[in-house]
Order: structure tokens, then sequence, then C-alpha cells
């Protein structure tokens, strides 16, 4: 029988966890805050930004939810925030409407408040201490990706062991693939990274597939071994409908290890990661 990779009930241990802290950091005068940047009234991207706005009140967080118009006015709502003492954490709401000023935006967050871990201005790679930025060494990234984190957080809350496994990453985006996939070969995991438009047929080779594309359907049955752990952390619109990348050919296995669901999976922990974050940055 395939095990559902349940991330709402682990989210729920964390979130009472972090209204105790919050409740005892506010004791000492500390007061979490955490401002959203976003310029899309977009229904999933609402329904996100809403969903953030909820957990922090839950556990006594401050969230703010700043709407921009245009790309100038996102970089100005990042700079002031960064200037505000009050604000411990700032994200932008990806995607933006230009999505070509991602980097430019995002890249403004001072390290201390990028809480999402997203921006490349900063690295974690020791590795790859090579001057960039015209001679400039990277400096350290403090947070790291909150939805990377929260599929490590999941798998181990679901005692799955990586150290052995043959593992897919399917899409290489900043907000999962290129860091989970970062994460996991400094931990010397066998990771194998594919874009959307690989042959996902090779998929029915490895041990975990993690796909983050967007792409609905995009995983389907046939690409998919006995035995796998499968866990979709891909979110689109599709009719109205949150969907993912993996095709319910594939939920309506009983022959997977594991599986996440539809909904309840990556999703609540990822929000519990990026609250944990805010609530460290405060503590800086």
């Amino acid at each position: 029988m395939t095990k559902e990779l349940n991330g709402q009930e682990l989210a729920g241990f964390v979130k009472e966890r972090q209204a105790h802290v919050v409740r005892a950091m506010k004791s000492r005068k500390v007061f979490p805050k955490l401002v959203i940047i976003r310029d899309s009234d977009n229904p999933v991207i609402t329904k996100y930004v809403n969903l953030k706005i909820h957990y922090g009140n839950d556990i006594g967080v401050d969230v703010e939810d700043c709407k921009v118009t245009n790309i100038e006015e996102a970089k100005e709502a990042v700079r002031k925030a960064n200037d505000d003492s009050s604000v411990s954490g700032i994200i932008v709401q990806l995607p933006l409407a230009d999505t070509a000023h991602t980097d430019e935006v995002v890249n403004l967050i001072v390290p201390k408040k990028d809480v999402d871990g997203l921006s490349q201005m900063y690295s974690n790679n020791t590795s790859s201490a090579e001057y960039a930025n015209h001679g400039k060494l990277l400096p350290k990234r403090i947070f790291e990706s909150a939805t990377a984190t929260a599929i490590n957080w999941l798998l181990a809350g679901h005692d799955i062991d990586l150290s052995d496994k043959k593992i897919a990453l399917v899409g290489r985006g900043r907000l999962v693939g290129a860091p989970l996939a970062r994460m996991w070969q400094i931990s010397g995991y066998d990771v194998t990274v594919f874009h959307h438009n690989s042959d996902l047929s090779k998929l029915r080779d490895y041990d975990v597939v993690v796909s983050a594309t967007g792409v609905p359907h995009l995983i389907t049955n046939d690409m998919i071994k006995p035995g796998a752990v499968i866990v979709d952390a891909g979110t689109a619109s599709e009719d109205g409908v949150l969907v993912g990348d993996v095709d319910d050919s594939v939920r309506n296995r009983t022959d997977l290890k594991a599986i996440t669901p539809v909904r309840g999976g990556v999703g609540p922990l990822t929000v519990a990661v990026l609250f944990e974050d805010v609530i460290q940055a405060a503590e800086l």
C-alpha cells in the first residue's frame, strides 16, 4: 500500500511550537514581522499570500501584504523593508509580472532578511569560492530555499532515507530544483537533474522522483517504477483549480513506497519553514 507523505500533520506540530516561541519572544520585546512584496492579484498568488497571512496570525507574527504596480515600486519596497528595523523578513512573491526583473528585485534583499533564501547574490557552497560580480567574493547566504528545506523536512518526517537512493529532480527553477539539487549534492546524494523537456522515460530508473516544473500532469504512470517515492512540488492553475506535476494515474497506484497528496504535501511545510526563518531572523 502506498504511503501518503502528509505535510499538513507535520506542519501542525511545527506551528504549535512556533506559537510558543513567538509568545516567549514577545515577552522579551522581540516582535517578528514578515513583509510580502507582490505585483499581482492573480488568484493563485493571492491564495498563497493569504495562507501566509493566516499562518502568521495563528502564531503571532505580523505579516504585511505590500502590493506594488511595477518593478521600480517593487525595488523601492525592498529597500524600504531592508532599512526598517521592525521588519524581520522579506519575500518577493513569485512570479513577478515581468519575470525578466526577478533577479534584479530579489537580489536587493539583504541576507539577514532573505527568509526565502532565493537571492543569487549569496552562496553557501564553499567549494565555489570563486570571485563574481567584478571580483567580489559572494557573501554567505543565511537562509536556504523554504520549499527545498520543506521537502527535506517532509522526507525526514516520514523516515525516507536518501543516502542509498537514486534521486531524480525534474525542474531547475530557483524556488525548488536548483537549491534542492545543490543541497543534496553537497550532502553526497546521488542526484540527477532533468528539465521538463528531457526524456522523462528515464525516470523509471530512479528510486525517488521530485518534480517542480509547474507543468500539469507531466509525470505519468509509465515513468515511475514500483516502490518509488514521489514528491510533487509543482503548482499550476487548471480551469481555476490548483494542480501539480504528477498525473492522477500515478496517484492511483498502490505499489509505490510513498507519494505526496494532491494538497497538504510540500505546501504546508513550506509555509512552516518560511516562518521558522522569520523567527530566526527576528532573533538575529
